[in-house]
């Protein structure tokens, strides 16, 4: 009885080990309908500049600002007054408001310039009113910014390292009003939204649920939502939600897809892509233009004058593109080593990538960003 126990649970190691290697938490694949982040933007000054604000005269929103500002701190300024100043700039505010944030906390809020200010670097944000969709303040933000770029100019000449119109200020905004949460349903129902909608993961959602529960709580209303029987006290709602965010799940395995961006060249695979055996060809045409530079000079006391002429030389080369065997494969790493034995560049893989998929030998999506 002991050799045969032993023997059960020797055959089911592998499958178990197979089936939690890669295995998500619901809170990785799927969050709680109601529960999510909101963005604010504010518009602000920053002061203190070295010379690198705005220019005024182009920038009239700066000085309208300032002139705002320093008229609710009891500053009144001269009508017509023409304020040069090079150490102010005018800049937005954004931020990011998490779920369940509560009035005193504090974000990370991040500065751009929008004038034609050269640098933040060394400037100083005044407190800046930050709104949500709504037009309610939620946060004030304030404090000295980190500017991640470096710049230097000497005689007319500068160099610049990344770019200085832009900073954050760690913790700069402090949380003056908390978004309404309302979870409360009259029967307690609780909706989790998929990231990623899909029928057979929202199912192995609802059947670990329920698993997990022991009993039948969690029902799909479709692809993406799923609906859960939950209790009404906050506190074991509460208690019911993290028990639940905790439930390993294993999801559906991702469509094969392969992601070209035209832009930088860069081509992507995830490890569902699978290759069908084929023979691909690829030759590349070079067009060369040469221009070469002549001079005619006149002979002594002959009276004529120097004359200089161009003569472009056109050639054409074609590289022959012999036929490669690709062997079928899927295995993400035998698919890379049959494209890369082609020798290709990225561009010409783009190319020989849709080919492939229109000869029906790749298969995957094609989604070109």
């Amino acid at each position: 009885m002991f050799m045969r126990a032993a023997r059960i649970l020797l055959l089911s190691c592998p499958l178990w080990l197979g089936a939690t290697v890669h295995a998500e938490q619901i809170r990785d694949i799927a969050d709680f309908a109601g529960i999510r982040p909101n963005n604010l933007v504010g518009y602000g000054l920053v002061v203190g500049l070295d010379g690198s604000g705005d220019q005024t005269t182009q920038s009239p929103f700066t000085e309208q600002g300032l002139t705002n500002m320093l008229s609710q701190l009891g500053v009144t300024l001269p009508a017509g007054a023409n304020m040069q100043m090079r150490n102010i700039a005018a800049v937005i505010v954004t931020a990011n408001l998490p779920a369940l944030a509560r009035a005193g906390q504090q974000i990370d809020v991040v500065v751009s310039s929008i004038g034609n200010a050269k640098s933040l670097r060394g400037g100083t944000l005044l407190m800046t009113p930050m709104k949500g969709a709504d037009g309610e303040v939620y946060a004030v933000a304030q404090g000295n910014l980190l500017v991640g770029g470096a710049g230097a100019s000497a005689n007319g000449s500068s160099v610049t390292v990344n770019q200085l119109a832009g900073g954050r200020i760690s913790r700069g905004a402090i949380i003056e009003r908390t978004v309404a949460l309302n979870l409360n349903n009259e029967r307690g129902l609780l909706g989790l939204s998929l990231h990623e909608p899909d029928s057979a993961t929202a199912q192995r959602v609802v059947t670990a649920i329920n698993l997990e529960m022991r009993r039948t709580v969690a029902s799909a209303v479709d692809g993406g939502l799923i609906e859960i029987q939950g209790p009404l006290s906050p506190n074991e709602r509460t208690n019911f939600m993290a028990r639940i965010e905790s439930i390993e799940v294993l999801p559906i395995q991702a469509r094969p897809k392969v992601i070209l961006d035209s832009r930088t060249g860069s081509v992507v695979l995830n490890s569902s892509v699978k290759l069908y055996r084929a023979a691909v060809a690829h030759g590349n045409l070079s067009v060369i233009i040469d221009t070469t530079n002549t001079v005619s000079q006149p002979g002594a006391f002959s009276g004529g004058q120097t004359a200089t002429s161009s003569q472009s030389n056109i050639s054409i080369e074609s590289q022959g593109g012999s036929l490669h065997l690709l062997e079928g494969t899927a295995n993400l790493m035998d698919v890379i080593k049959g494209l890369n034995a082609l020798g290709a560049t990225p561009q010409d893989l783009m190319v020989i990538l849709q080919a492939l998929k229109a000869a029906g030998s790749l298969r995957a999506e094609l989604e070109i960003i």
